[in-house]
């Protein structure tokens, strides 16, 4: 007999989130050293982490047999700082992806809404399932930017959470200031506005929403040490919002959910700002790279401030599978509702020059 029936029906019927393929899966598959493989599919910082960052976990890794401060004190006074808030209108997670859970728990339940673009990162739809809500996907402007006033209509009193992805995933755009002022202005006081802002340290010119949070609005604003900072692997990020708001989050979090070395690594990245800018330099300059190959070559790209780049391909799936068995990780983005475009990384030179290479050979 299968228990599945006795089952939570929300967990059940869940499409689970896809990773993007892990370098040593891929290895054993093609049988090549993992020194030669390229992953360009998850958009981590190919630069690694700060040698301050390293430093600092490995320097606390003898005292890993006690558990962390729970609170995260440290890095959360420092966040409170950087941001001119209250040490209570923070909280971390293990990862921002975390932080989406907590906001489900926190605020949704059967019989409420979530609104979010079409184009957007893929945990909303699962959390907003996980939790029973219904979840509205309003679709992009024809520039793949979000349609902010697009998704004010939809909004209902059941609506609680809108989020913003700012530069959105997957597909690299970023709606600005003016746009974001006139969603704020209208934006009803019932519903929560997440600003998820994992790429905003590769924006030129970055929107600073946490002055909405400064100002008592019923705002979060999502932030990650996973991409520009380097540190994907140790799962560490956070939320500057409410005291409120943030409140509900800690109590539903689980104990100590961001472990030590993610702490003392995260604290000492952001005093790094010169490895935080080689890594947003270094993105800048593959983004060109790839822009000046996809033009030579006749691909479609949106152009992104991201360090990220999504490109038309024609068949995907099938390029995607074509490069991975060269050695080269992509992603392929037919579970967005793209299924002519891939997702590329901007990594390092030598890395976007493989890459390259390998579309060249499969697309001419």
């Amino acid at each position: 007999m299968s228990i599945l029936p006795y089952a939570n029906q929300n967990v059940w019927e869940l499409v689970a989130y896809k990773p993007g393929k892990p370098i040593e899966e891929t290895a054993r598959e093609l049988g090549m050293d993992a020194e030669d493989i390229v992953k360009l599919a998850s958009n981590e910082n190919s630069l690694g982490p700060s040698p301050k960052a390293l430093a600092a976990m490995q320097g606390v890794l003898a005292g890993v047999h006690i558990y962390p401060d729970g609170a995260s004190y440290a890095l959360r006074s420092r966040l409170a700082a950087d941001y001119g808030v209250a040490f209570e209108q923070t909280a971390v997670g293990n990862g921002s992806s975390e932080l989406i859970e907590l906001l489900g728990h926190a605020f949704l339940r059967p019989g409420t809404e979530v609104v979010a673009a079409e184009y957007s990162f893929a945990m909303y739809s699962i959390v907003a399932r996980l939790f029973g809500a219904t979840y509205v996907a309003v679709p992009n402007k024809a520039d793949w930017t979000h349609d902010l006033q697009a998704m004010l209509r939809v909004i209902t009193p059941q609506t609680r959470l809108v989020f913003i992805t700012n530069p959105t995933n997957p597909v690299g755009t970023m709606v600005g200031r003016e746009e974001i002022e006139a969603f704020m202005a209208a934006v009803p006081e019932h519903v929560t506005v997440v600003f998820d802002e994992a790429y905003m340290e590769f924006a030129a010119e970055p929107v600073d929403t946490a002055c909405y949070v400064r100002q008592g609005r019923s705002v979060a604003v999502l932030r990650t040490f996973s991409k520009a900072y380097g540190l994907a692997g140790v799962r560490v990020g956070y939320a500057i919002t409410t005291a409120e708001i943030a409140a509900l989050m800690n109590k539903a979090r689980s104990p100590f959910n961001v472990n030590l070395p993610a702490q003392v690594g995260a604290l000492a990245a952001l005093d790094d700002t010169e490895h935080l800018q080689r890594s947003v330099e270094m993105v800048n300059r593959g983004r060109a790279q790839y822009y000046a190959a996809f033009e030579s070559m006749g691909l479609a790209y949106v152009p992104c401030h991201t360090n990220f780049i999504l490109v038309r391909v024609g068949d995907g799936a099938g390029v995607y599978a074509e490069a991975l068995a060269r050695g080269v990780i992509t992603r392929p983005m037919g579970g967005y509702g793209l299924p002519e475009y891939i997702r590329i990384t901007i990594g390092n030179e030598a890395e976007n020059t493989r890459c390259i290479a390998v579309l060249r050979e499969l697309l001419g």
